[in-house]
C-alpha cells in the first residue's frame, strides 16, 4: 500500500509537469557541488534534463576541482559520509512510520545537505529542517534541561519527527507526493488554501522539483550505480524564491 501511494504520488507529479525538472549546478574551487532547479547565474550549467542521467561530469569546474568534477552526481548524494552516518536513523524511522527510505534521504538532501547543524532564516532546524511549531504539535516540549530547538538539533529526534510528519501528510493528501512535498515546504495550510494544488510560490515549486529528482537518485538502482571511489564534500542546494516566500501555514489536526 505504501508503494502504491508513492507511485500514485509520482504519477501526480508527472501529470503536473514537475517530475521532469531540469537541475543545474556547478562545482566550486573547494570541490563543493551547488545544485538549483533553475540557472541562477553563468556558473550554473544544465547537467540533468528531465529523465536523463544524473551526471556531474557535465559541470564546468575550476582546475583545482577537476577530480571532483569527474565524479557522478549520484555519488555526491548517495555516498556522502554524513548520509552514511545517519543511515541507521533513517532506516529506523522509515520502518517505524512506513515511509519510503529514498524519500527520507531526498528530503534530507534538499533540506540541509546532510548538515545536522543547519538552521534556516525562518527557524527550521537540523537535518530535516523541522520547524519548532511543528515539533510542538507532535508533543515535543521545552523542559528544564533543553528547549524545543535544542531537542530538535538531535539527529534522532529530528529524523523521527520529520518521518512522522511526512507519514501524516501522506495520509492527509492521499499519497499525492507533490502535495506532500509542497506541504512539507510551505505548510499544509498553504496547499489547502490553493484547493489541494502546489502553491504558486517559486520556492515551493522548485523544492518539489528538486526533491522529486533526488528521490529518483536515491532509488536502489541509481544508488548502486554511484561511484564510491571519491569521498564527496558537502552538497549545497539552492532553492530560488526564499526571499519572497510567505511564512509556513499550518493547521492543527
Amino acid at each position: 500500500m505504501r508503494l502504491f501511494r508513492l507511485l500514485c504520488g509520482l504519477s501526480f507529479v508527472c501529470a503536473a509537469g514537475l517530475a521532469h525538472a531540469d537541475v543545474y549546478g556547478y562545482i566550486d574551487e573547494a570541490g563543493n557541488a551547488h545544485f538549483a532547479a533553475e540557472r541562477l547565474d553563468e556558473r550554473y550549467q544544465l547537467f540533468l534534463q528531465g529523465d536523463a542521467s544524473f551526471d556531474s561530469s557535465k559541470l564546468s569546474a575550476p582546475r583545482a576541482a577537476a577530480s571532483a568534477a569527474a565524479a557522478t552526481a549520484p555519488a555526491w548524494l548517495t555516498q556522502h559520509p554524513a548520509l552514511r552516518k545517519y543511515e541507521p536513523l533513517l532506516e529506523a524511522a522509515a520502518q517505524e512510520y512506513a515511509i519510503d527510505l529514498p524519500l527520507l534521504k531526498a528530503v534530507m538532501a534538499a533540506e540541509s545537505g546532510f548538515n545536522a547543524d543547519a538552521v534556516s532564516p525562518k527557524g527550521a532546524i537540523g537535518l530535516m529542517q523541522v520547524m519548532p511549531a511543528t515539533a510542538e504539535r507532535y508533543g515535543l516540549q521545552t523542559d528544564r534541561k533543553k528547549t524545543v530547538e535544542q531537542k530538535l538539533a538531535d539527529p534522532k529526534t529530528n529524523i523521527r519527527l520529520a518521518a512522522r510528519y511526512l507519514r501524516d501528510l501522506m495520509h492527509r493528501f492521499s499519497g499525492e507526493l507533490a502535495l506532500v512535498l509542497a506541504s512539507y515546504n510551505a505548510g499544509e495550510g498553504a496547499v489547502e488554501k490553493y484547493r489541494n494544488q502546489v502553491p504558486p510560490y517559486p520556492e515551493t515549486r522548485n523544492y518539489v522539483k528538486l526533491v522529486t529528482q533526488f528521490y529518483r537518485v536515491f532509488q536502489p538502482a541509481q544508488a548502486a550505480a554511484a561511484a564510491p571511489e571519491q569521498q564527496p564534500r558537502r552538497v549545497f542546494l539552492t532553492i530560488p524564491g526564499r526571499a519572497n516566500m510567505p511564512a509556513p501555514q499550518t493547521q492543527q489536526y
